[in-house]
């Protein structure tokens, strides 16, 4: 997927389709789960982040180190977010026959960002799982 670059201040996210489970252990077919406005996915990749110009770039000076006209601001979405987004601002993809979503960062309500001892143990589990 390194050759697929996310422009701006986009987001790719790979939802969260099918069934779901609600709380009280009830399963939801994906034909309820269409219907609401909120849609759920994991972050794949983002943009390089909203476009603004750069302070310190001069013309006037050219005696100073070159630096760029523009800059971007970072996005405050980060791969391997889980992503709580309005579902009509995304825009369908399909890539290598996997189902993603295009969105512009101000669709994204929520970000659940996993803590670094949840990956760390995440990981742990699965090297013992795979031995």
């Amino acid at each position: 997927m390194s050759e697929l670059i996310i422009i701006g201040d986009r987001v790719l996210i790979e939802p969260q389709d099918g069934e779901q489970q609600t709380g009280s252990g009830l399963y939801l077919p994906a034909t309820v789960t269409e219907k609401e406005k909120v849609g759920t996915g994991r972050v794949i990749r983002v943009g390089p982040g909203h476009l603004t110009a750069n302070p310190e770039y001069s013309e006037s000076e050219p005696w100073t180190q070159a630096e760029r006209a523009v800059r971007y601001l970072p996005l405050q979405a980060q791969v391997g977010d889980f992503a709580f987004y309005l579902k009509k601002e995304a825009i369908e993809l399909n890539y290598k026959n996997k189902a993603y979503l295009i969105m512009p960062h101000h669709a994204i309500l929520a970000l659940l960002r996993p803590k670094e001892e949840d990956l760390l143990a995440d990981i742990a589990t699965l090297l013992d799982d795979n031995q």
